[in-house]
């Protein structure tokens, strides 16, 4: 078994005597590519979105050196008709791009890749000559012509050194400049059958082409027929919550509300296996280089960002142009920057069809809330801290203080609290009530009866608090807000989802800078 050659399945295997979802679907489109001008494949996912174990996957099916038939007997590859065609059928090239970059200044990492994987290869074909001048893509290419053989060539986090080495604009470019002598130029499909790159970020733009563009990109924001193999589907969760007696309600609150492609309804993967196996629920989005950089990106405040970051937590969207970006975190120089950016790294979900990004779940709200933290933003946190008591006083019908709560959260957010409509209103709405996500699943637009309620909290499963149904005004009346709640039935439309229904009017007066509340209590008839 090589370090770079033939590694076997022995990845795999260890994947298989875990708890393992089953994602070989994947292997049937990348078949279907081999041998095809479209044979180059870029996967691009968040970190933690099994990344590696996809490429893992692959080295087992594809390697010659081994036999896997047993590995994929039960899955759902087996029954494709590609299944024996490619089945354990080439040889195969795996690097894992962050073992070159480790210790490693970036000043000769071309050069350690070049040097061990020729060292393996012509000790796998010692019957090929190596000529003195021969790169990798060379002697790749003379094994080939001696052989008849064609390589699988899977590189493992493949943007490492673009990220690692991203304030060192020399080292990337030669890594680039690499990627392109061994896959742009034509000769290597005489040696390739396929090659599978993946990491977090997509290929390097150029000005306004990638570098690579011979490649076919599947990535967070353009996941193609991928989509579904990029984390784990509403079905799939539902299926090991009741095979480990976990509460898919609490799954479905800390780790879904990905959209891929799509899929308005994707998990993260490995969170929620880490759940699974400590039995609870909670952040396993530890502190990482990533992290820090998202706080830097968002100190920046690129036209109005800090806006947008506090409208998303409050469970607002906003929206993005992720085709500018370049694909580099040196880069980042617009809001649309950055935003691309955190859907790549996973921060935020992308809805394609509104052009819009979005948190997704509670694990990653709490770590944007980390972020604004760190960056001190001592207002918003405050909003935050106070929303617990904001809630309490909804449901004790406490109006004055609920008035007086959005007074103050007005007062010290003046720059996104402009009330020019509604909307804005609603986005800091639902940043005060930012606690109730705890025990309520929360919906901005909701369509009930003849209209849309502004805000709509549902219990969730095992709360003992009634709905909330939130209409917002201004420069009107909060009467006014709760009469158009029952001109337009919105109670009855929820009632199916709960027993008793709070109606909530506020009203806000631009002139006197002022909210008014009234809370009644809708009985049933």
């Amino acid at each position: 078994m090589g370090i770079y050659i033939n590694k076997g399945n022995e990845g795999f295997k260890s994947t298989r005597n875990s708890e393992y979802v089953d994602k070989s679907g994947l292997i049937a489109i990348v078949n279907a590519t081999l041998f095809t001008r479209q044979r180059f494949s870029c996967v691009t996912r968040s970190r933690r979105f099994g990344k590696t174990m996809a490429a893992e996957m692959l080295q087992a099916y594809y390697d010659h050196s081994c036999n896997s038939h047993s590995l994929f007997a039960d899955l759902e590859i087996a029954s494709h008709p590609s299944f024996e065609e490619h089945l354990n059928k080439y040889p195969v090239i795996y690097l894992d791009m962050t073992r070159f970059t480790s210790g490693n200044d970036g000043s000769n990492v071309v050069g350690e890749i070049e040097k061990k994987v020729k060292e393996e290869v012509a000790a796998t074909y010692p019957d090929v000559t190596e000529k003195s001048d021969d790169d990798l893509m060379d002697f790749l290419l003379r094994v080939a012509g001696k052989t008849g053989e064609r390589f699988i060539i899977i590189i493992d986090e493949w943007d490492a050194p673009c990220r690692i080495y991203a304030d060192k604009p020399q080292a990337m470019d030669r890594y680039v400049d690499w990627l392109r002598r061994m896959f742009k130029d034509v000769t290597a499909i005489q040696a390739v059958a396929g090659v599978y790159m993946t990491g977090i970020l997509p290929i390097k733009k150029y000005k306004t082409e990638s570098a690579l563009n011979n490649f076919i990109e599947y990535s967070m924001v353009e996941p193609r027929k991928m989509a579904r193999y990029f984390g784990f589907t509403k079905d799939e969760v539902i299926a090991l919550a009741e095979k480990h007696g976990m509460d898919f309600d609490e799954l479905e609150k800390w780790y879904d509300g990905y959209q891929i492609g799509d899929d308005m309804s994707m998990f993260n993967p490995n969170s929620v296996i880490q759940a699974i196996d400590t039995g609870r629920c909670r952040s396993f989005w530890s502190a990482t280089g990533s992290f820090d950089a998202v706080t830097s990106y968002i100190a920046m405040n690129f036209d109005g960002l800090k806006d947008d970051v506090i409208c998303m937590i409050g469970g607002g969207r906003v929206k993005v142009n992720p085709t500018k970006f370049q694909n580099d975190m040196s880069i980042v120089r617009s809001r649309d920057d950055v935003l691309t950016l955190l859907i790549h790294l996973g921060y935020l979900s992308f809805d394609w069809r509104r052009s819009e990004c979005y948190v997704p779940n509670k694990e990653v709200e709490g770590e944007l809330v980390n972020a604004i933290e760190e960056n001190k933003w001592e207002k918003v946190v405050k909003a935050i801290e106070q929303s617990e008591c904001l809630l309490r006083a909804t449901l004790c019908g406490n109006t004055d203080y609920v008035a007086k709560a959005l007074d103050a959260a007005h007062s010290e957010n003046t720059s996104i609290l402009s009330y020019n409509d509604e909307n804005s209103l609603a986005c800091v709405v639902s940043l005060a009530y930012y606690y109730a996500r705890n025990d309520y699943h929360i919906h901005r637009e909701y369509p009930t009866g003849e209209g849309y309620a502004d805000l709509v909290l549902i219990p969730r499963k095992n709360v003992a608090s009634p709905a909330l149904i939130v209409e917002l005004k201004c420069d009107k009346d909060a009467q006014a807000a709760i009469s158009q709640i029952k001109a337009r039935n919105y109670s009855q439309q929820v009632a199916d989802y709960t027993g008793d229904i709070l109606l909530v009017g506020i009203n806000y007066d631009r002139q006197t800078k002022r909210h008014e509340c009234q809370i009644e209590r809708w009985h049933r008839n």
